[in-house]
Formats: C-alpha cells, structure tokens, sequence
C-alpha cells in the first residue's frame, strides 16, 4: 500500500514539474513572439529608426514591455532578446536571437508604473562584444545614447555618432530616442535555455555556425533581414 502511494506521489510531483516547464517554455517562446511584433510595429511608424543607422547596426536587441515602477524610488525591469549578423566581421544575414533582460534603477519621488517597449541598436564590435559574456551597465562599460529618428541622421551630434549603443522607447504610443545610462544588460542564459531546449550561452548563439532559428524568433529575424538585409557601414569601411 505505502509503496502505491509513494508512486502516485512521485507521479503527481513528477507531471506538475513537467507543466511547470511546459509553462516557462511558453513564456519564453511568447516573450520572443512579442520582439518581433514589437520591431515590426515600430518599423512601421513614419519617422521611425533611421534607414542608415539600422543598416549599420552589428546587433539589434527588443524589449517589450519593459516596467518601470516608481514609488518614491525608480526601477525598470524587462527581459527580451538580442539579434546579431552572422558571418565574419558580422556582416552576414541575421542569425540566431539570444535572451536577454535588462534591470536598472532612478531616483526620484515619482508614483506608478508605465510599460515601455525598448530597442536598443549595437553600433559596432566593442558593444557587441561586450554584452556576449557577462553583465553590463550602460554608460560605463559600454557607451550609449538616445538615438535620433526620423529618414535621416543628419541632425545627429558626433556624441551619438560615437556611441556603442544606440536606443529609443516606445510608450502610450510615442517613440523617441530615449536615454537609458545607468540601467544594465545581461545574457538571460535561462531564457535561452527554454528557448533552445539546452543550456547554451549568448556567445554560442551569436557566433555559432550551425544555430537554428527557433519557431517563436522567426518573426523578428525576418523583419530585420526586410528592413535592413546588409551591413552598410562594412561596405562603407571596404569602399
């Protein structure tokens, strides 16, 4: 009798560890799906992210949905993912997405809360490179700035020219340039782990050869190869 019920029990712990997974595999997958729509969306408005920069960019990274919650003191949270070129020197089409989230802080005396979608472009190797093995704050160990918008650069300052990481915000149906020094990026090896089925870190995904784009990133890898299928600021370098 005892050995009947301690079988029922581990099947019991058993199926609801599986649909606990099955939940989180869900969320991940969902969270993916909604970087595209997100990238699309934003695409889509008049003056959006500039055609050039967009070219240029070696890595695209969406967070939808990022909350920022304030109740005297100010914090964001959001989790999404990163999207880089492939090939050598990254100028290849675009690869694999690595999960990533993003964490920061603000003070002031303010009250509530407010989502925002985020898209940060990776302007150049040392970004890049940066953000593939550990955590990093922005401003500091990488340099960032608002991005302008529009169908042309023209009006950007050298400051921005220079920065590692170009980023805009999207919120209550506004999108600008917006500036997020002092918040961090880190790999989400958990997330990428659900989404791949495998521990696997964002380096491997990044630079691997043979990584498959998953179902749920489809979406956000085919606007990218739509809206800005080559590296113009490799042809720039060659020319």
């Amino acid at each position: 009798m005892l050995r009947h019920v301690i079988f029922a029990l581990c099947f019991v712990l058993g199926t609801t560890a599986l649909e606990a997974q099955k939940d989180t595999q869900n969320k991940e997958q969902a969270r993916l799906e909604n970087c595209g729509v997100v990238m699309q969306e934003i695409l889509d408005v008049k003056d959006h992210i500039p055609q050039e920069l967009l070219e240029k960019a070696e890595c695209v990274i969406v967070i939808p949905s990022m909350t920022t919650v304030a109740v005297g003191f100010g914090g964001s949270y959001g989790r999404g993912a990163m999207v880089c070129r492939t090939g050598k020197g990254f100028t290849g089409p675009w690869g694999a997405p690595a999960m990533y989230a993003l964490e920061g802080g603000s003070f002031g005396l303010q009250l509530g809360a407010e989502s925002t979608d985020l898209v940060l472009l990776v302007m150049n190797s040392r970004g890049r490179d940066a953000l593939l093995d550990s955590k990093v704050k922005l401003g500091a160990n990488a340099s960032a700035a608002a991005g302008p918008k529009g169908r042309h650069v023209s009006a950007t300052t050298d400051a921005t020219m220079r920065a590692e990481i170009l980023s805009y915000s999207r919120s209550r149906g506004l999108f600008a340039g917006v500036s997020i020094e002092g918040t961090t990026l880190r790999p989400d090896d958990d997330g990428s782990q659900e989404i791949y089925g495998r521990k696997i870190t964002a380096r491997t995904i990044v630079t691997g050869k043979s990584i498959a784009v998953p179902a749920a990133g489809r979406h956000l890898v085919d606007v990218l190869e739509r809206h800005a299928p080559r590296n113009l600021s490799r042809e720039t370098a060659i020319r």
